[in-house]
């Protein structure tokens, strides 16, 4: 039986999570999806001036770049890059309609999209690659901002204080999880992508919002997250865990309410950007990567989302591993996704 520092793997498999849902969860996400409806994407689609190495010149024989720019709520111009495959790698996948699948891609916290080349192999194979920039943090796209009280660090602690105060549609990651609906829904309309045959995928934070992106977007067919994030943030703080990229968490509580006599209000409204209240909406087929030693993600908080999870699903577990690369792991993403 796996082991795990975190509670019995039994217990793991029975896990519900004990971060507060808000009453008004489900009504909360219906605005926010109507809100994104009403959000004109307005993309703009133009060739990346991309400096390739050898035999990766603008005109390669199996894919192009592009920066994809769009809009989000808000208003905020946001950032993805897009690997479209071209010549035999785009036949290689294409349907009776004429069209192939999209893979979308979102990173680790405080990250960015990252380099060109890593997408070059999926799009060898036939698929469209897009990878976003998430708003604010280490790429392009812009956080136009406009929440009540501090901004010191952190994005899940982002409009908290509006929260508090009765406006949780402040919170950063409710329009971060909208951004990477509107990104999915460009692709979707790519006259070159079957919308029947999108795939989302993502590490830690990536992992996060790979659950949130298909539980608000019904969709998409295939997701892929590898040790989410962004799930039962009190039971990170029950397991003193608030550190690394929850200490955020710990630093909101010193400065602000160092008594703890707001606890219970400030999980109870960080549960509107719990993905694990989302989990139950995934019609996608989920595959989901797990260390068993995952100190910075631990594996409850994982499990809270995935016991969730009503679609067909599976998860790869990796016994001896923390929060790190998960030898195999790509390669079994690939396959997954490969059934496009």
């Amino acid at each position: 039986m796996p082991l795990t520092f975190d509670m019995s793997f039994e217990a793991l498999q029975k896990y519900q999570g004990i971060n507060p849902k808000p009453a008004d969860f489900d009504h909360y996400w219906t605005r926010a999806l109507q809100e994104l409806a009403a959000t004109n994407p307005n993309p703009e689609l133009k060739p990346a001036s991309l400096k390739a190495p050898h035999g990766l010149g603008t005109e390669p024989d199996f894919a192009e770049y592009y920066d994809l720019w769009f809009t989000g709520v808000g208003g905020a111009r946001l950032y993805a890059k897009l690997v479209k495959p071209v010549g035999t790698a785009l036949l290689r996948r294409q349907g009776a309609n004429k069209k192939g699948p999209a893979i979308v891609q979102f990173h680790g916290y405080s990250g960015s999209s990252g380099d060109w080349q890593s997408r070059l192999g999926l799009a060898a194979a036939g698929f469209t690659v897009a990878a976003l920039d998430c708003r604010g943090q280490g790429g392009l796209s812009e956080d136009v901002g406009g929440v009540r009280g501090n901004t010191l660090s952190g994005h899940i602690v982002r409009g908290l204080t509006d929260a508090l105060e009765g406006r949780p549609e402040k919170l950063y990651y409710r329009s971060q999880f909208l951004d990477t609906v509107q990104l999915v829904r460009v692709v979707m309309a790519l006259e070159w992508v079957d919308a029947d045959r999108i795939g989302v995928t993502g590490w830690s934070q990536g992992g996060g919002l790979t659950l949130a992106c298909a539980a608000l977007e019904p969709r998409i067919a295939r997701a892929a997250p590898v040790y989410p994030f962004l799930t039962d943030y009190q039971r990170v703080w029950q397991m003193d865990l608030a550190k690394d990229a929850y200490q955020e968490l710990r630093d909101w509580f010193r400065r602000f309410d160092p008594c703890h006599e707001k606890e219970q209000a400030v999980f109870t409204s960080l549960g509107y950007i719990d993905v694990q209240h989302l989990a139950p909406r995934i019609k996608a087929e989920v595959l989901m990567g797990t260390g068993l030693m995952d100190t910075i993600c631990p594996p409850s908080t994982q499990y809270a989302a995935y016991n969730k999870i009503k679609s067909k699903k599976q998860v790869v577990l990796y016994p001896d591993f923390g929060h790190e690369d998960l030898p195999g792991l790509h390669d079994r993403i690939l396959e997954f996704m490969l059934g496009l």
